[in-house]
């Protein structure tokens, strides 16, 4: 009998520790989970691509062309995490830095016509909820100017407040929301065409082929519909590389600093290299 009851005991406890040791995993794991997925995008490069970088050719919609209506825009962009993700609430810390350049390679001498440029630091932190990766969060502070003297002058900083949600591995949506300070002398109406704020998505095809992006940036003013709009479509030119072939759509005003009072509405193709995961904007 006594060897009955020590039997029935020893199934007993083993049937009740291993539960124990279940529940407590269970109540680890969500904190386990997060800090593996944190352990894993921290373990990605630190020099990356930030924005698209591309190079595409084209000319206005709704004219005839010409060689001052047709030109090339190209953009490079990329950032430096600086930090792992260690600093208050997860967050980590990096210096990001995008060019872009309105090429008129249509007219005599090719010149350029204006080239700006877009240095900032920020500070982002990877949003994980029920055990996956649904977000980002970030801070910033930006400068763009076209580096010219006199007249042709065009500087504005920003402290800018962006968010982006990962709604499938398909499609993700992203906001940014700025603070201005307009120190440049012949630019202070800046935000009645480069906007105060954007929003838009991006969508990547179940078989990674396709990517559509779509942004649209809000400028200064009552108006509900006064938008600045940019669309592309990319196609990638092999299943194993980040290469594209873009067409671009822009319609709207502040394209480049120097004619950012001047509305364009153009339509371009050529190359777009983009990150593995999301772009950022």
């Amino acid at each position: 009998m006594t060897h009955r009851i020590l039997i029935l005991l020893t199934l007993l406890v083993g049937m009740i520790l291993p539960a124990t040791g279940q529940i407590v995993n269970f109540e680890k794991s969500d904190k386990q989970i997060a800090d593996s997925i944190r352990a894993e995008l921290d373990s990605r490069p630190y020099f990356s691509l930030y924005k698209d970088t591309y190079f595409v050719g084209g000319t206005v919609l709704g004219g005839t062309p010409d060689a001052y209506n047709s030109d090339v825009k190209f953009q490079i962009s990329f950032q430096q995490r600086l930090t792992k993700s260690v600093l208050p609430f997860h967050t980590y810390l990096y210096l990001f830095y995008s060019q872009k350049a309105i090429w008129h390679v249509f007219r005599n001498s090719l010149p350029f016509h204006d080239l700006n440029f877009n240095p900032g630091i920020g500070l982002s932190k990877f949003i994980i909820m029920k055990n996956k990766l649904v977000g980002k969060a970030m801070l910033m502070i930006e400068h763009e100017s076209n580096g010219k003297d006199g007249i042709q002058s065009r500087s504005w900083n920003k402290i800018s407040i962006a968010g982006e949600a990962y709604i499938s591995p398909n499609l993700m949506a992203h906001a940014k929301y700025w603070i201005p300070i307009v120190d440049g002398k012949y630019n202070k109406d800046i935000l009645d065409y480069s906007g105060i704020y954007q929003a838009g998505f991006q969508a990547i095809s179940n078989d990674s082929k396709w990517v559509l992006d779509m942004t649209l940036v809000k400028r200064k003013g009552w108006n509900p519909l006064n938008f600045n709009t940019i669309v592309q479509l990319g196609y990638r030119i092999n299943h194993n590389s980040n290469q594209f072939i873009m067409l671009q759509y822009y319609n709207g005003y502040g394209e480049c600093m120097m004619d950012y009072k001047q509305y364009h509405s153009r339509l371009r193709i050529g190359l777009l290299i983009r990150p593995r995961f999301f772009s950022d904007f």
